[in-house]
């Protein structure tokens, strides 16, 4: 077995003599750890042979724990060295966001092929652009250049038959029903082809609204 960088350094320093990791890094490992057990420090203290105030002091950066601790910490909460680099993952929150759209009542954005109305338009920061469309174009020579904006799409029909052109593929007709999902910054166009025009709900990961 090839030991890695991390149990080399710790054979450099093993007299003990010096610290072995930074205290922040193992300290807030080492509560994570604890934690996630659902230890107390007198749990960890029998586990590892450590006193509790020298436990508290390490989660609290207030020493810098030597090899020969650490040694003792892997030993005794039987985890391996590498563990103990792993940077602590960060707590999430929960903002419980939300945006209520009725119907009809998105915010218009009008383009000469498509009629968009954009649903939850008053959240800010979202990771997804959703809008349902009314594809007025009739003819891909309605379009000057191909659609295109970063990230993904998610696109399905509500209501009457598309065609959709893109720039790698053959065009494809779309019914109601139908759905699709596709790179976006790849050249894209709808059209309807129905008595009506047809109604798209879609979905797109980032970036702007051509």
């Amino acid at each position: 077995m090839t030991a890695t960088s991390e149990e080399h350094a710790a054979l450099r320093i093993a007299s003990g003599s010096k610290p072995f990791v930074e205290p922040l890094l193992l300290g807030a490992r080492l509560k994570q750890i604890r934690l996630a057990n659902q230890w107390t420090l007198e749990d960890v203290s029998q586990r590892t042979g450590l006193a509790r105030s020298t436990l508290s002091k390490i989660e609290n950066d207030q020493v810098s724990p030597t090899f020969s601790v650490v040694q003792k910490l892997t030993t005794g909460l039987n985890i391996d060295l590498p563990q103990l680099f792993t940077p602590p993952k960060r707590e999430r929150y929960t903002m419980g966001r939300r945006d209520l759209t009725r119907k009809d009542k998105g915010q218009l954005h009008p383009t000469p092929t498509y009629e968009h109305e954009l649903l939850g338009h008053q959240l800010a920061q979202k990771r997804m652009i959703p809008f349902k469309t009314i594809v007025r174009a009739r003819n891909f020579d309605e379009y000057h250049q191909w659609v295109r904006h970063d990230g993904e799409e998610f696109l399905m029909v509500l209501h009457g038959d598309i065609m959709l052109y893109s720039e790698f593929y053959a065009p494809l007709l779309l019914v109601e029903g139908d759905s699709i999902y596709f790179d976006s910054d790849m050249g894209h166009a709808l059209v309807s082809t129905s008595a009506d025009d047809a109604v798209v709900l879609s979905v797109c990961t980032r970036g702007d609204l051509a």
